[in-house]
Parts: C-alpha cells; sequence; structure tokens
C-alpha cells in the first residue's frame, strides 16, 4: 500500500513538474497585435507554447465542442469536425542562443487534418504522451448572422458613479428567426477576454421587430479597475521600459520598479493592452525560437498585509489563473510583497490581486477602480432553436469605454 502511495505521488508530481515546465502558451490569429481567441468561423487561430525541459516529447492537440457554460455539447466530434478532433503537434524547433534552452511548438487550426465545421466555443487540450491534459485554452468561433451593438458608459447608479461601467447592448436579428428570445438565446458579456470576468443569465429588457435590447443599469456593470502596469524586456541584458536592474547568473534576472500600494490614490491614464503580452526580441531575427527567459522580480511595498488573503501576480501571461508560481510572499522587515516569475523576453501587462478564504479574486483592493479605465467589452450571442442539438454563436459585438465622450 505504501508503495501504491509513493507511486501515485511521484506521478502527481511529475505531472505538476511537466505543467510548470510548459511557458509562453498563446492562441491567436494570426494579425499582428490580434489577442483575442474569439473569431470568425475558418479563421486560423495558431497555437504556440515552450517547453523547457527542451527534450524530445511527443504532444498531441486535442478539440471538443462547448455549451455557453462550458460544459460538454451532446455532438459527437465528426458532426463539428471534418477529420480528426486529435492530432500530434509535428512543428517542433529548438530554441538558438538563449541561456534557457526550450523546445517551441506550434499547430494552426484549422489545417489539412482538422477542419472546424460548426460555429460555438471550443476548448483545445494539449495532451502528453499519456493521455494526460497539460494545459487547456478556450476559442470561439462565430457566425455573422445578427448585428450587436455595444455601448460602454459611466454607471448611473450613484454608490458605483465612480467606480463602475454599465454595458449595454442591443441584436438586430432581421436573418434569424428567433421564437423565443428568453429560450432560445443566451448572451455573455466579457470584459477584456478575461473569462474570469464575465456576466451571464441574462435577458432581454425590450423586444422590437427583429431586435432585443439589452438596456439594464446595475445588472450588467463591471468594476472600471484601473489601466494595467507594464514592463518590457526585448532587451535581455540591457534595461527597458520598468525595469530597475538587470543580473546575470544562469539565466538573466530583471528587477522591476517596486509598485507602492495607496489606498487613496486616483486614476492615471496610462495606455494598456488589457493584460495581454507580446513575445518579442530585438536581439535576433525569430522571437519564437530567439527569444530568451528571464526571471523577473516583483515587488509590492505596503506597511501591512492584506489581512487574511493571498497576493498574486496577475494577467494573461497565465490565461489570468492563481497558482502556487504567481502568489507573492510578504516579508515583515522590508514591508513588502515579493513574487518571481520566468518569462519569455517581451511587452507584458500586469497587476496585482487578491484572493480571500472564500476564493474570491478582488482585482481592485490594490490598484482601485475607476469609471475613467479604458476597457474592451465583447459581447457573445448564442443561439440554440427548439429542437437542435447545440448552440451557435450567431454573432459579437465589440464596445470600448470612452470617457471623451
Amino acid at each position: 500500500m505504501r508503495k501504491k502511495n509513493f507511486i501515485l505521488i511521484f506521478i502527481f508530481l511529475s505531472f505538476n513538474l511537466i505543467s510548470q515546465n510548459i511557458k509562453s502558451i498563446q492562441l491567436r490569429p494570426l494579425q499582428e497585435d490580434s489577442f483575442s481567441s474569439i473569431v470568425p468561423l475558418g479563421t486560423i487561430l495558431e497555437l504556440s507554447f515552450d517547453d523547457l525541459d527542451a527534450d524530445s516529447k511527443d504532444y498531441q492537440y486535442k478539440i471538443e465542442h462547448m455549451t455557453h457554460n462550458w460544459e460538454s455539447s451532446r455532438l459527437a466530434s465528426s458532426q463539428y469536425i471534418d477529420g480528426f478532433n486529435q492530432n500530434t503537434i509535428i512543428d517542433v524547433t529548438n530554441s538558438f542562443n538563449t541561456l534557457q534552452n526550450y523546445k517551441h511548438y506550434s499547430v494552426q487550426i484549422p489545417n489539412t487534418n482538422t477542419v472546424i465545421t460548426k460555429s460555438g466555443n471550443y476548448l483545445l487540450s494539449v495532451l502528453n504522451s499519456y493521455d494526460e491534459v497539460i494545459f487547456t485554452k478556450r476559442f470561439v468561433l462565430y457566425e455573422n448572422l445578427v448585428t450587436t451593438g455595444v455601448l460602454v458608459e459611466r454607471s448611473r447608479n450613484t454608490k458605483t458613479l465612480n467606480t463602475q461601467q454599465t454595458v449595454q447592448f442591443s441584436i438586430n436579428h432581421p436573418n434569424l428567426k428567433i421564437n423565443n428570445p428568453n429560450q432560445e438565446i443566451n448572451v455573455v458579456i466579457l470584459k477584456n477576454n478575461n473569462w474570469n470576468e464575465k456576466i451571464t443569465n441574462i435577458q432581454p429588457t425590450f423586444f422590437k421587430q427583429n431586435q432585443l435590447l439589452y438596456t439594464y443599469t446595475n445588472k450588467t456593470n463591471f468594476w472600471g479597475g484601473n489601466e494595467y502596469t507594464f514592463f518590457d524586456t526585448k532587451l535581455i541584458s540591457n534595461k527597458s521600459l520598468n525595469i530597475a536592474k538587470i543580473i546575470k547568473k544562469d539565466i538573466y534576472h530583471h528587477y522591476i520598479y517596486p509598485f507602492t500600494y495607496n489606498p487613496f490614490k486616483g486614476y492615471v491614464y496610462n495606455p494598456d493592452i488589457n493584460g495581454q503580452f507580446v513575445i518579442r526580441t530585438i536581439e535576433a531575427d525569430d522571437s519564437a525560437t530567439e527569444a530568451d527567459y528571464a526571471s523577473m522580480h516583483f515587488s509590492l511595498i505596503t506597511e501591512t498585509p492584506f489581512a487574511n488573503k493571498k497576493v498574486y501576480i496577475y494577467g494573461a501571461f497565465n490565461d489570468f489563473n492563481l497558482t502556487d508560481e504567481n502568489e507573492m510572499q510578504y516579508d515583515e522587515n522590508t514591508r513588502t510583497y515579493t513574487g518571481n516569475l520566468l518569462l519569455k523576453q517581451g511587452f507584458y501587462n500586469y497587476t496585482y490581486v487578491t484572493l480571500d478564504s472564500n476564493k474570491k479574486i478582488d482585482a481592485n483592493e490594490i490598484n482601485g477602480s475607476f469609471y475613467q479605465t479604458e476597457n474592451e467589452y465583447t459581447v457573445i450571442v448564442y443561439y440554440k432553436p427548439f429542437g437542435s442539438f447545440y448552440e451557435r454563436v450567431v454573432g459579437i459585438g465589440t464596445g470600448y469605454f470612452n470617457q471623451n465622450k
């Protein structure tokens, strides 16, 4: 029995080790500076990631059709894929001239083996040779069957006037027959392409001919949050944006300028890319295989720790997840939270969030929430008529807050 438990523990630790050595996961369209994996049906998406073990491994991707709330749909893979829903990733390249060795994996979807034929939510899983899931990524394929107009305004609620934004929208469907909107239509409002920040389960407030209106004043309110902080490591051995110090050891260590917590800080405009990141180096030709990795050192200065809460570094670099790796630790002597992440060269947005004992993420406690913050909101429209076995995505709409309107 003891031997069996040891084997199980070894397998668990090995799986975690593998997961930790997978870095720089991206699933994006081929267009430059496009971060969203919500794209029209037929658009080419590229999945890429690095394995820091830099050895020979076989990875496969698997694609599964999902419902609007990310449960497995009733469709068999043959009903939404022309070809195979699981295939080996064969585009593998070694890193070149880097201190941190890695293998770079990439695959484009659709490809000759996998053509997706239906719109909807999709879960892409990457599996190792033991069919264990290493990581997953979400993407959405949509049809342009409806037009969705999105308006983002300052909150009209006097209690949240200075801290929240209201999203209102309309769905215009002259070419789509909707008999019962309450049962046939589902809508998701997504903030900054972050699936942790979304609003669902909302019904139209008004019905017009070939039009559904969603004009809530509170139910579709989001916290404005604040602009993301950023740094740039396009130069691995020289300081760039917001890098205070660089030390070369077995790899490069970059120390980011400390962030000082101030509960009374006001809003200051700071252009950002809403938590996303761009892999890049100006010291080589191919950033995919010639960009190096650096240990990024973060520090958050505060007189006292946040009581009964954990603090995390937060951003799209790990799909806005909270893990042991991006958790920060408080030092009573220096009155500073510190943390470090191994990240590939590039331009990164990040912020700091807290997590309470109820597992609730607060993205505003440290950096504040302001109605002026420039956020991107995406409205996704799902359609499942009576008798259908799956939900189609029949359109999307995008809106931005503009304080100058």
